[in-house]
């Protein structure tokens, strides 16, 4: 079977995403971030409040154990006419439980092992065992600091359990400071390039994976008596950001971009889409408060 770039695209969001999110990007102590991706020509308005918090703990010397959650609040305003109530698509929430445990190999060299219950679902009724899954990752990161040109590289595996493909897949970043003004990102769900102006200023140009998958827990019947399950989203944008920081660990910043590619869908019990809700191109917005680690 040959993948179309769309179905590529959605692969890559259910299968790495959460791994990426675990232990390839920096940390944070605590962010507060609101996203919108505001009413497009499908007539769908996405908007998204999202709160981090991780809690690293000294085990011994330079081991850690890292007690965190994220709560993601999506709001999804559908003004088109579907044949279904768009109500029921209102509101729906992905909430993740992260605990990490980080192991000092040697001078460059650190383990990292992930567990993260997840729990995504419209809420409805009653908390439903289809709404609860667990992705595991583990992998190790290499950190160069103190030289000429400091870089970051992780090499990895991830377990999904929401995904139907049952098997530990790879997991790739690395960000190099290849010059004093410039850096750049290869990774996912982020690539990109930085740019450092003034000590406390900072441009960005990223590509972004971004996206949910998220249990309907009452199905959404359709006009051919289909039956939605779930409802998933990818989204490949372009963006532009800034971002300024008050101390080393502590910043705001906002980002503006477009979508490459858009796919939000209904899906049936198989996981297979029975309906195309949203695949217009759309503006984004992103703004938020970060604490780094």
């Amino acid at each position: 079977m040959v993948l179309s770039t769309k179905q590529l695209a959605g692969w890559l969001f259910i299968l790495v995403l959460p791994a990426s999110s675990c232990f390839s990007q920096t940390p944070d102590i605590l962010r507060l971030e609101y996203m919108v991706m505001p009413q497009n020509m499908k007539e769908i308005r996405t908007s998204r409040i999202k709160v981090v918090v991780n809690i690293p703990v000294k085990v011994r010397d330079e081991d850690y154990l890292v007690l965190g959650g994220e709560i993601n609040s999506y709001n999804y305003k559908i003004q088109n006419e579907f044949g279904f109530n768009p109500n029921d698509l209102d509101k729906f929430s992905v909430v993740d439980l992260n605990l990490a445990y980080v192991l000092k190999w040697n001078t460059e060299w650190k383990f990292v092992g992930v567990a993260t219950p997840r729990w995504s679902s419209t809420s409805t009724t009653e908390l439903n065992v289809k709404d609860l899954n667990l992705n595991l990752a583990a992998g190790v990161y290499r950190d160069r600091k103190d030289v000429e040109k400091p870089s970051r590289l992780v090499l990895g595996l991830l377990y999904n359990s929401s995904s139907s493909v049952r098997v530990p897949l790879p997991v790739l970043y690395y960000e190099n400071r290849f010059h004093p003004k410039w850096s750049y990102v290869l990774g996912v769900p982020k690539s990109g390039l930085k740019f450092y102006t003034k000590k406390q200023h900072f441009f960005q140009f990223e590509i972004i994976l971004d996206g949910y998958y998220v249990n309907i827990q009452d199905a959404i019947v359709l006009m051919d008596d289909a039956a939605a399950t779930a409802i998933s989203s990818t989204a490949v944008l372009a963006t532009l950001g800034y971002q300024y920081k008050f101390t080393k660990d502590i910043s705001v910043y906002a980002t503006l971009g477009h979508t490459l590619l858009q796919d939000g869908l209904l899906r049936d019990e198989n996981r297979d889409k029975i309906f195309t809700l949203n695949d217009g191109p759309s503006l984004y917005f992103r703004t938020g408060f970060r604490i780094g680690i």
